[in-house]
Order: structure tokens, then C-alpha cells, then sequence
């Protein structure tokens, strides 16, 4: 499985605070069945600047743990790198000088809204990012209380060019009952292209266990292989397949 979505670097962001916790998360995503994490820190102006330098202090900081742990005889997955930017000027400006933290290649970015509110004509912004060679690829949508309220505002998203991906803790209502009753009603529907942990620190680990069952017994085998390999493997194609150097910018 791949998880295109989790926050394992340390002191970063509201995910992990120390590189055991890192260590200790991966290792545990691992024995869930995850072969490939992607570890995407928050980039949100004024809370959380996170650039390509602090991205790679974190996972400096992380590296001596994955190397002792791989010596005690730990399996851990494939950590890829990638960001997880607020939908705003920063990151338009971040996409033109080429510094976003998009998935690997540079073809897709993972993004996310406040919750209580999205942007104002955001389908022409999600389109233009889309025309400009990277994917938005919408986090957690069964979280925003616009979409919640009506299910035809996360088709508008989506008409404009973004991929959601499920947040799988919010099918055991990690993120309270709206989330919840969003996310049930989305995966009936098949309105997600692929699912992720959005796991921030180890003690996530058992409800994300708990949710992949349920997501499993909702969705089938094969549904669970579109959400969790497919998917996830086809978004990772789509940020590789731009041309090495393609200009990033958005109209």
C-alpha cells in the first residue's frame, strides 16, 4: 500500500516532536502494510513555513533512527517527500519560483482548505494549477463544513481538476460525526481517488488499523486496491511524468 499523506518528520509541524516518534510511526505503517509513505509537513503561512531547507532538517534528523532501526531488523517502508500547502497566495508564489513541496517530479501537489470556509472562486485558481502541470490533490474533503453541507460543492472541486484522497481515521469518526457521515457518504459514492493515513504521531496507529478494516468491508478487496496501491501509484505517475525542468507556474 501507499500512503500519500502523513507527517512523520520531526518538529515540523503538529506531527511527530521527536525523530523516535518518526521511527516509531513508519515502523508501525509498515506492519499495517504500507510499503511507500510520503511524508507531507504542513505549509501554512505564519504557523507552519515549511521549505525544502526545514523539510530536509527534519528528515536529517530522522535519518540516524531509520538507519538503527533497519540494523535491529525493522521493516520500514519507502519514505518519498512531498508537503502539504493551504490553498493560498504562498504557495501560487511557491509553484512560480519552482520551491513548492510537491510530490516527487513536481506534477501534483497535496493541498488543503480552512475548515470552515473555501476560497472564494477557488475552481478557476484549482484550474489553472491544473493547466500549469500540477494536480491539486484535495486532503481530507470530508472535513470542510462547505462540502459536508453539499455534496455538490466537492463535485465543483473536482470538475475543476482536483483529485480528492480520503483521511481513513475519519470512516471511525477520528474527526468527529459530520467528517464521518462525509467520508461514509463519499466512499459509497466512489468520489475518492485514493486514501491515506494522514497519521501525525504513533497513538495514531490503532485507529488507523481500526479504519482500514472498516474501509475494507465498505469498499471490498478490490476497491481497497484502488484506494490504497492504484490510486495512490497513479497520482505518483501523473507528479513524475512532467518533463525534468518544466516550468511551474501558474497563469
Amino acid at each position: 500500500m501507499i500512503d500519500l499523506h502523513c507527517h512523520p518528520l520531526p518538529g515540523l509541524d503538529d506531527g511527530c516532536p521527536t525523530a523516535e516518534d518518526g521511527v516509531a510511526l513508519l515502523v508501525g505503517l509498515a506492519r499495517l502494510g504500507f510499503s511507500t509513505v510520503v511524508a507531507t509537513p504542513h505549509v501554512r503561512n505564519g504557523l507552519w513555513d515549511n521549505r525544502l531547507g526545514t523539510r530536509r532538517a527534519g528528515l536529517e534528523k530522522l535519518l540516524p533512527g531509520l538507519e538503527k532501526a533497519r540494523a535491529g531488523g525493522a521493516t520500514l517502508p519507502t519514505l518519498e517527500l512531498a508537503g502539504e500547502h493551504m490553498f493560498d497566495d504562498v504557495l501560487t508564489d511557491l509553484l512560480a519560483r519552482g520551491e513548492a513541496l510537491t510530490y516527487p517530479g513536481g506534477g501534483a501537489s497535496l493541498v488543503e482548505f480552512s475548515y470552515d470556509a473555501i476560497p472564494h472562486r477557488v475552481e478557476l485558481q484549482l484550474w489553472r494549477m491544473k493547466r500549469s502541470g500540477v494536480r491539486p490533490i484535495l486532503a481530507h474533503p470530508e472535513r470542510y463544513a462547505p462540502v459536508q453541507a453539499d455534496p455538490e460543492r466537492y463535485e465543483e472541486l473536482l470538475g475543476a481538476g482536483a483529485l480528492g484522497v480520503l483521511d481513513v481515521m475519519s470512516l471511525v469518526g477520528a474527526y468527529g460525526r459530520r467528517a464521518q457521515a462525509c467520508a461514509e457518504r463519499l466512499v459509497s459514492l466512489g468520489r475518492y481517488r485514493a486514501a491515506c493515513s494522514d497519521a501525525h504521531k504513533p497513538a495514531d496507529l490503532e485507529p488507523l488499523s481500526e479504519a482500514l478494516g472498516v474501509l475494507k468491508a465498505r469498499v471490498g478487496a478490490e476497491g481497497y486496491r484502488k484506494l490504497l496501491v492504484d490510486g495512490p501509484r497513479a497520482i505518483l505517475e501523473e507528479a513524475r511524468s512532467a518533463p525534468p525542468g518544466a516550468p511551474r507556474r501558474v497563469p
